[in-house]
């Protein structure tokens, strides 16, 4: 029990984080463009407009996924009590994977969404 104990809060883990840093980038993203925190792109950092737009967007986007992913992960845990190592093992990595995978396609629509609202400098596209 122990193990599925561990391995169930490792796959809480990103989506807790997603649901934190949405938070953040929805109610406090970061005030200046930098390149140690926040969500950094060659298309976000055009100029602070880019920047907040991009940590907006992000961040609701974040919030969504990580709820989803937050039930999912568990509904597809508890199945798993009393199965063995292997089989927890096994699951457990293969429901990791997937939500790294989701992570890093989370980029796509965020840089779409930029795309969509403003031009390849960066100035606001009026529509």
């Amino acid at each position: 029990m122990g193990f599925w104990i561990f391995m169930f809060l490792s796959n809480e883990l990103i989506p807790i984080l997603m649901l934190l840093f949405g938070w953040i980038f929805k109610k406090h993203p970061p005030k200046n463009i930098n390149s140690v925190y926040g969500y950094r792109t060659s298309m976000s950092t055009k100029n602070i407009e880019t920047w907040n737009f991009a940590h907006a967007y992000c961040g609701r986007l974040w919030q969504r996924i990580g709820l989803a992913m937050l039930l999912s992960a568990t509904a597809a845990m508890l199945p798993l009590i009393g199965k063995t190592i292997d089989e927890i093992g096994f699951w457990s990595s293969l429901i990791m994977g997937i939500q790294v995978t989701i992570l890093i396609a989370s980029i796509f629509p965020v840089e779409r969404a930029l795309r969509k609202n403003f031009d390849k400098t960066g100035k606001h596209i009026s529509q």
